[in-house]
């Protein structure tokens, strides 16, 4: 598959949030107000692309040769870990308002299904080391994506009448589940007549 494929699949096709539902604890906790969910969707972008090239490194590099495939998980999961770390530090010394408004949800990109679910992607497509890094660079600009239209949307909503029965979390679930029903239009049929 072309990079342009790898993109276009990721951002609209196979978007983690709205068409795999990976993710969705920083989809419906931080889409709250613009900046925290662009700042969240820059974090785990940056996690998510640098994840995608380390863990298929470690998976090529260490776990094949010593035979020990089956590690990949917990090895995955604990250089998640050591990224979202550096992740966490650069943000509070660089930008301690976005490090206050992200609040828990920045430690917890750790446990985001999202992140391990697209490394684990890159290895069960077989991709390459580039292909496995515009994979995870797309899943994050996707993932970005559905946070900040997310955000849009519960913001509008502060100012709309909704019943007191889905104010909040309920009506957050409704938009979502209707964004996913909108990104049900791109399919790979789209791809197909995008790039042949």
């Amino acid at each position: 598959m072309t990079y342009i494929g790898i993109l276009i699949t990721y951002v609209f096709i196979s978007n983690l949030i709205l068409s795999q539902f990976l993710g969705l604890c920083p989809f419906i906790g931080v889409s709250k107000d613009l900046e925290s969910a662009t700042g969240m969707g820059f974090a785990v972008t940056f996690v998510m692309t640098i994840a995608s090239l380390v863990t298929w490194m470690v998976y090529h590099w260490v776990l094949i040769p010593l035979h020990v495939e089956y590690l990949q998980t917990v090895t995955f999961i604990l250089t998640i870990a050591s990224l979202v770390q550096l992740v966490e530090m650069i943000v509070q010394k660089y930008s301690p308002a976005l490090y206050k408004a992200l609040g828990i949800y920045l430690p917890l990109i750790t446990t985001n299904c999202g992140v391990l679910g697209i490394a684990l992607i890159n290895i069960n497509e077989g991709y390459n080391l580039m292909e496995g890094f515009m994979a995870g660079l797309s899943a994050g600009l996707g993932f970005m994506l559905a946070l900040i239209l997310m955000s849009s949307i519960r913001v509008q909503m502060r100012t709309e009448r909704v019943p007191r029965a889905f104010k909040g979390i309920p009506i957050a679930f409704i938009s979502g589940g209707l964004m996913a029903l909108a990104f049900m239009a791109f399919d790979k049929a789209l791809l197909t007549n995008l790039i042949g």
